[in-house]
């Protein structure tokens, strides 16, 4: 005990330094945490803790879901909502390397959390020429292919709230009535289809298709991609493999099923 110090809170301490670290400190304690909780615990307005929170998804500290709630984002590596996504990486895990291995590309595990999807766990492909680790990467739901499929589970009610709400104006994803129509047109095409497509739309040398993988109590979540080098975009969408890539989401859905 002789070693032990007090740690006091500084004199000049920055309150808004110090309420932005609070908050990284509940979203690590907490699977979810919204703005009215975080302002309660921060004894500030909600308009004020939104502010913080705002600069933390813009820094990948936190994440927003559809009902408006925020997670910790992939710049925090711990905490309850970490340790379900190593849980889920760790389970999901043989199925991606299996999935690479007989399609000879890069398979991705992703989450879509509101607007946005983040890739949970990449298993590269074996050849040369090939998409590397996206592990941590986070990109807009409605450009990326799992993005793209988690959303077409997704009712359009649902997608028009993500796209003109509230949340979606406060968070830099609001669209326009002609861009929603055009998102709306996109994911009926993916739902006939019965998977997603991206060329070249996020990086313009890479293409992807994705398939959603549906969980129960969990629609609109999750999906698994098949990913390579835009040269064999045509090759994405073989029947064999766009099997290959159904036959390994249904395959999860029975694994990781509660």
């Amino acid at each position: 005990m002789q070693n032990m110090r007090i740690v006091k809170r500084p004199e000049y301490a920055v309150d808004s330094v110090d309420n932005a670290l609070r908050i990284l400190l509940l979203l690590q304690e907490r699977e979810w945490l919204r703005i009215a909780d975080a302002a309660r615990e921060l004894g500030v307005a909600p308009s004020t803790a939104h502010r913080l929170m705002s600069t933390l998804v813009f820094r990948g500290f936190a994440l927003q879901d559809d009902q408006r709630r925020y997670t910790a984002g992939p710049s925090l590596a711990a905490g309850p909502a970490q340790r379900h996504v190593r849980g889920l990486v760790a389970a999901a895990r043989p199925r991606l390397e299996a999935l690479a291995a007989q399609t000879g590309e890069t398979v991705n595990l992703v989450e879509r959390v509101g607007a946005t999807v983040r890739f949970l766990s990449t298993a590269e492909g074996p050849q040369l020429l090939r998409v590397g680790d996206r592990t941590g990467t986070v990109l807009p739901a409605r450009t990326a292919s799992g993005g793209l499929a988690a959303l077409a589970a997704l009712p359009d009610a649902v997608v028009d709230q993500l796209y003109t709400g509230r949340g979606a104006q406060l968070g830099g994803h609001s669209l326009t009535p002609a861009e929603l129509a055009d998102l709306r047109r996109e994911l009926a095409e993916v739902r006939g289809r019965g998977y997603s497509r991206n060329l070249g739309r996020t990086e313009p040398e890479i293409a992807a298709v994705g398939a959603a993988l549906a969980l129960p109590g969990r629609p609109g979540t999750l999906a698994v991609t098949l990913s390579a080098p835009i040269s064999r975009a045509a090759a994405l969408e073989r029947p064999e493999t766009v099997a290959a890539l159904e036959a390994a989401c249904s395959a999860l859905r029975a694994e990781l099923a509660p």
